[in-house]
């Protein structure tokens, strides 16, 4: 029932200022010695913990947790809007403060807010008529985001009793610890004033610059958002080039196992040669050793004087081999050639080069073959660009290059002489002539 004196004749629906529907009536006629709320009084003579709760209770019923508050919003459809003191206690925060009703009644009065109405018999509050909730929309949004200010370095043991203590501030509307998911104080706070022109003239001050010894980062909520989305930025620029960084590194890792792998199994496979080789190719060298050893590699670039030679077994035999054929003389082009069979640290070096240059010379080979493939071309079936006719005669399907498959060997140990790459089997059995007609049968498949 209200408590407000009634007129059994004339009665109206209460006007909802809240958003909220409170479902009950009242008399358009008042009596003063019969009001149902005492209004808050104005003034200043309030202890140090009166203030504290009024502050907190306040929070309760504000603007930024009044709308989201599930539990305080069914509270407020159960009495025409009033929330028995008793059921605020339940909250942590204030009974941390008091757990005396008559000191929260006491507080709600004296507190020149007014935000709040306290019931006649000081058991019961609820939000005044007279302070309608704001409308959720994107101009609120906008408006509450520069009036607000954000402040990082405090320390992750302050209080936000600390905190609003050090602030000292009358303009301030609501302050929001910012915690982590472990719902720990991360040292940074939101500080909502009533006005944007409060929070400018915060954010001008010098006195804030430095708490407990601590130096404050102080933005407004602007600054800081931007200055949030930079720093998401660089952090995603590190963790791409980290994480390349990773890969290159395990990629090394691996070809460097790989690396010393070959290098302990091919020993004494190396042949150093010098001398005059103008005129000299590297068939020369295949060539000279035919019959007497197979050359996996020849380390040679025409016109150089010295070159290396890598053989499919032991490079002393195929040497001794190749003298004894040329009557205890190994020349070349009739060009006189000193010959050394590579050891030790000198093989490795030697051996190191020679598989870099063979890797090279793979990733070369696979990006020419592999550059050119990929359907789409020009074919009546898959039209130019995508636009041909999907049901035509057939015609050369995917384009020019379907069908043929990309070169993609297995990573070669030691190739041979040349760069220039393997011809496909398909590619030497084209060149001998085109494939025979093959004569249609009667129904003209």
């Amino acid at each position: 029932m209200c408590s407000v004196a009634r007129s059994s004749t004339t009665c109206c629906k209460e006007v909802n200022t809240f958003g909220l529907n409170y479902g009950f009536k009242c008399c358009k006629r008042r009596l003063n010695n019969s009001s149902s709320t005492i209004m808050a009084e104005k003034q200043e003579n309030m202890s140090p913990i009166e203030m504290k709760v009024a502050r907190q209770v306040e929070y309760y019923f504000g603007d930024h947790n009044l709308p989201k508050d599930k539990f305080l919003k069914e509270q407020l459809q159960l009495d025409e809007g009033w929330v028995a003191l008793e059921t605020l206690l339940k909250f942590n925060r204030l009974k941390s403060l008091t757990t005396e009703i008559s000191v929260i009644a006491e507080a709600i009065q004296k507190s020149n807010a007014g935000l709040l109405e306290v019931s006649e018999d000081k058991t019961k509050i609820r939000r005044s008529p007279g302070k309608p909730l704001p409308e959720i929309n994107d101009d609120y949004k906008d408006a509450l985001k520069h009036k607000s200010v954000y402040m990082k370095g405090f320390p992750l043991e302050t209080t936000l009793d600390q905190i609003q203590e050090w602030l000292n501030e009358k303009d301030i509307e609501n302050i929001q610890l910012r915690r982590n998911l472990q719902r720990l104080f991360k040292g940074s706070v939101f500080i909502c004033f009533v006005t944007e022109e409060s929070a400018k003239t915060f954010l001008e001050r010098t006195d804030i610059k430095s708490f407990k010894d601590n130096e404050m980062l102080v933005l407004s909520r602007e600054d800081y958002h931007a200055k949030k989305a930079e720093d998401r930025k660089h952090y995603k620029a590190e963790s791409k080039a980290k994480a390349k960084q990773d890969k290159d590194d395990q990629q090394k890792q691996v070809e460097d196992k790989e690396m010393g792998l070959l290098l302990s199994e091919k020993t004494g496979c190396l042949l150093k040669f010098s001398g005059e080789l103008e005129d000299v190719s590297r068939e020369d060298f295949h060539e000279l050793f035919s019959g007497h050893g197979k050359i996996k590699w020849v380390d040679f670039t025409r016109g150089a004087k010295e070159g290396t030679l890598l053989f499919d077994g032991i490079a002393k035999e195929a040497f001794d081999n190749a003298k004894e054929a040329h009557g205890g003389e190994l020349k070349i082009k009739s060009n006189s050639v000193t010959w050394q069979v590579l050891e030790g640290e000198e093989e490795k070096e030697e051996m190191k080069k020679i598989i870099e240059a063979q890797q090279e010379s793979f990733n070369r080979t696979k990006n020419r073959s592999g550059g050119r493939g990929g359907g789409g071309g020009r074919g009546r079936s898959g039209g130019r660009g995508g636009r041909g006719r999907s049901g035509g005669r057939g015609g050369r399907g995917g384009g020019r290059d379907q069908g043929r498959s990309n070169f993609k060997g297995k990573k070669t140990k030691f190739d041979d002489g040349d760069d220039a790459p393997i011809t496909p089997k398909r590619e030497r059995e084209d060149n001998d002539g085109p494939a025979a007609k093959v004569p249609k049968t009667e129904n003209g498949s």
